[in-house]
């Protein structure tokens, strides 16, 4: 069985939990729930989902009138290998590409002020995704819809880093001088 990448297991999950979608459709879902914390360039939104076709893992279905739209439809190959990758408990290293740690990183090369006004931009970009988190968390309720649950997990997860990260620059900004608490 071939290994895929991250943004075909994207594309597969997208349509196991939300049915036949057209690529704009799978673009939408990525905007919705994914960008956050996997970016996805949207051209690879309307080619993967041929490719998996192509490899039996989905099933195309194009409309014959109209806006003569491209269907995707996750076959039981589709099913099998997205079952396997979820069952699969490895995964590579994380990566972080932040650019206001690379900018941290450098910071001594800069002015005083310049770290200051970094974090307490930081501070701010990080507190006003805490607040979108928290709202968006606040307005499932994974018990009546149990498909809310993991979308409720990852919002967890996306609190407690945007606050980490937030208290992080706050006390950076506060006290830039000071490297432990």
């Amino acid at each position: 069985m071939a290994e895929y990448s991250p943004a075909r297991y994207v594309v597969l999950g997208l349509i196991a939990r939300h049915g036949p979608m057209t690529p704009y459709e799978l673009k939408s879902r990525v905007e919705e729930d994914i960008q956050p914390f996997w970016p996805i360039l949207h051209a690879q939104l309307y080619r993967i989902p041929a490719e998996l076709a192509q490899a039996g893992l989905l099933r195309e279905e194009a409309e014959t009138a109209g806006r003569r739209r491209r269907i995707f439809h996750l076959t039981e190959d589709g099913r099998t290998a997205l079952a396997r990758w979820l069952a699969d408990p490895d995964t590579p290293e994380a990566e972080t590409r932040d650019p206001a740690q690379l900018k941290l990183f450098f910071a001594d090369l800069g002015e005083p002020a310049d770290i200051v006004a970094l974090a307490t931009r930081q501070a701010a970009r990080h507190r006003d995704l805490l607040t979108h988190y928290t709202a968006l968390r606040a307005g499932l309720d994974p018990a009546a819809d149990p498909r809310q649950r993991a979308r409720a997990r990852l919002l967890r997860l996306g609190v407690l880093h945007e606050r980490a990260h937030a208290e992080f620059w706050e006390s950076v900004a506060a006290r830039p001088e000071r490297l432990d608490d």
